[in-house]
């Protein structure tokens, strides 16, 4: 039997703005606990100060310096549980912020309904695994022609799966040009079928 959205149990890894959008829709969502895992502490948080704060406001728990090493699922694939570990600072990394370092020995278990993996801006590896014959740049995003159609027919991609790291205006536009995209793919393949 499915639980009620209202019983979830909601984790969102990250600690940037995508992060906190993220949490903060779960629980307005109704999430019973909506969760932020960030591997640094809440001084080191990408994130606005402002989305900070108000994502406090809402109730969202933080669980600071601590980073997922293992997620569980039940025998339907979905996820029930993650293992977290403890993070220590060290010295300042490439981004100014103090690099992350394990704790060994510090993991314990987390139950979740769901997870929001909410890192960086590089492509998930699982979409090429998943589908070999679709077409990838060097850098592992995924290739689109004029209108924003894969090397899958009927297979539309924007954003920062196609860009890279890129603004919130340039994957609106992408949105847009892939609508004007599908439109013409599927007005061309119902005159082709007629």
């Amino acid at each position: 039997m499915e639980r009620d959205v209202m019983e979830y149990d909601v984790v969102v890894v990250g600690g940037g703005n995508t992060a906190m959008d993220s949490v903060r829709t779960a629980k307005r969502m109704g999430a019973e606990r909506a969760i932020i895992v960030y591997r640094r502490s809440l001084e080191e948080m990408p994130a606005r100060a402002e989305e900070i704060k108000h994502a406090i406001e809402e109730g969202i728990e933080f669980i600071n310096l601590t980073s997922p090493v293992e997620f569980f699922a039940n025998e339907r694939g979905i996820v029930q549980k993650m293992r977290v570990q403890k993070m220590g600072l060290g010295e300042p990394d490439a981004s100014g912020r103090r690099r992350p370092i394990p704790i060994e020995g510090s993991e314990y278990d987390i139950d979740v309904d769901s997870v929001v993996i909410a890192v960086g801006v590089s492509p998930n590896p699982i979409i090429q695994q998943s589908m070999p014959e679709l077409e990838t740049t060097k850098w592992n995003t995924i290739k689109v022609d004029e209108n924003m159609m894969t090397s899958i027919p009927g297979l539309f991609a924007g954003g920062d799966i196609v860009r890279g790291g890129a603004t919130v205006i340039l994957a609106m536009g992408d949105g847009r040009k892939a609508a004007q995209g599908m439109h013409s793919f599927i007005k061309n393949k119902i005159l082709v079928e007629a």
